[in-house]
């Protein structure tokens, strides 16, 4: 029997999800407002580069954080999980979840553990993109 003073787990889910919307929305408009400096930034850009072309001056360089940095992260990788009884995970190289014990492996070899029945990350999906389902 369940205490008339406590919460449902239904009231405590619809609470979740309303505050689940707000970040959405409040997600959301940030990005709108990024977007928005964005375009002004490339409005106010584009005449400095067209008089820069008439003077025949070479294009501004772009500010080293704008420049795409090199990839720092192996394609594949496997980590080991669990406490006490080992269990290991393949991942893409660029998974979040994968921590920082990931050790890089090869397509080859990622193919090769999912195939002996290693557990493919539930945030990647590496069995997905592996084709290995």
């Amino acid at each position: 029997m369940s205490d008339p003073g406590s919460i449902s787990r239904l009231d405590k889910l619809r609470a979740l999800q309303e505050w689940l919307d707000w970040q959405l929305r409040q997600t959301r408009g940030r990005i709108q407002q990024l977007e928005a400096q964005e375009r002004q930034g490339q409005e106010r850009r584009a005449p400095q580069r067209q008089r820069g072309r008439e003077q025949g001056k070479p294009p501004v360089e772009k500010r080293e954080s704008e420049k795409r940095r090199p990839r720092t992260f192996p394609d594949w990788g496997i980590t080991d999980i669990g406490v006490g009884t080992l269990r290991s995970e393949v991942h893409r190289g660029d998974c979040f979840a994968a921590g920082k014990q990931l050790r890089a492996i090869s397509r080859e070899q990622a193919l090769a553990a999912l195939g002996d029945g290693i557990q493919a990350c539930e945030v990647c999906r590496p069995d997905l993109v592996l084709g290995a389902l």
